[in-house]
Formats: structure tokens, C-alpha cells, sequence
């Protein structure tokens, strides 16, 4: 008996092509996703707002992040520091397990500074300094963080 071995068609590359297309999402996203910076992204969304402008971030999956959603709803003032970032004092401070220097450093990043306990929401280019746990990214820009002065912000997660 000789085995026949062929090679596919282009009708049955295309085919296979279009039928791994058509596949439910549900079975494509079992996988965890990855941010920019290696760290595994997550569906997690706290929605901000102050001074007329609402915004959301979709936090990292990190022991950090989990305990800033933990917290949430928290009203907080928001304040203008250095020429770059808006800060935010928590209530307590967060878990900082897992955090180290991370890269890639970007206007949008929103960070937790473990030594004074507070949000950073960085609407400008910045480097990393010891003791800053990046906790996700805002989803929208940084347009909403340009208005200056201090202001009541509302956190909440966003359903």
C-alpha cells in the first residue's frame, strides 16, 4: 500500500484562514494579555473625574493595583506637582509587593509613589525613581491632566 502524502490547496489554506477568523472570542482571549511593558494587562477600569473631565485607566494586573481598586470608590484632591504629573494622597498606603524599575516610561502612566503615599498621574515625560509602582495606563490621553490648579477627584471603578 503507497501513502500519499499532498499538500493543501490555496482553497483549503484560505478556508482554514477564514474559519480561524470566525472563531469565538471567548476562545481566543483565554490567554492573559500583555501590556506594553511585559506586565499582564487587565480588564480592571477605574473611571476619574474632576474640574468637568471624566477619564478612565485600565489598571495592571499587580498586587498594587488590585488593592488601589479594593479601596474604590475614594474621593480625593488633585493637585499640580513639578511640570509633568498631578498627585493624589490615599487614605492608606498600598502593597507594594511585586514592584521594582520598570521601563518605558510615558504621559499616561498612572503610578502609586510608595514613599508619600499618593496617585501620580503623569501627563508629561518622566523617568522611573525608586519607590514608583506603575499601576496602569489612562485609556484617553493626558488632556483631561492639563488643567491647572487643585481640584476634588472622584475614583470609582467603572462598570
Amino acid at each position: 500500500m503507497t501513502l500519499r502524502l499532498s499538500c493543501p490547496t490555496r482553497r483549503e489554506v484560505i478556508g482554514a484562514a477564514i474559519a480561524s477568523l470566525s472563531m469565538p472570542s471567548a476562545a481566543v482571549s483565554q490567554s492573559p494579555r500583555r501590556s506594553a511593558t511585559g506586565q499582564e494587562a487587565s480588564s480592571m477600569k477605574v473611571r476619574f473625574a474632576f474640574n468637568g473631565h471624566d477619564f478612565t485607566a485600565t489598571l495592571n494586573d499587580t498586587p498594587s493595583a488590585r488593592d488601589f481598586a479594593s479601596m474604590l470608590p475614594l474621593d480625593l484632591k488633585i493637585d499640580d506637582y513639578a511640570n509633568n504629573e498631578k498627585i493624589a494622597y490615599l487614605p492608606r498606603k498600598l502593597a507594594a509587593e511585586g514592584s521594582g524599575p520598570f521601563t518605558h516610561e510615558a504621559p499616561g502612566d498612572l503610578c502609586y509613589y510608595a514613599p508619600w503615599g499618593n496617585l501620580v498621574f503623569f501627563y508629561a515625560a518622566y523617568r522611573y525613581s525608586s519607590g514608583l509602582i506603575r499601576l496602569g495606563r489612562l485609556d484617553g490621553g493626558v488632556q483631561p491632566l492639563l488643567a491647572r490648579g487643585a481640584f476634588p477627584l472622584r475614583a470609582e471603578l467603572a462598570s
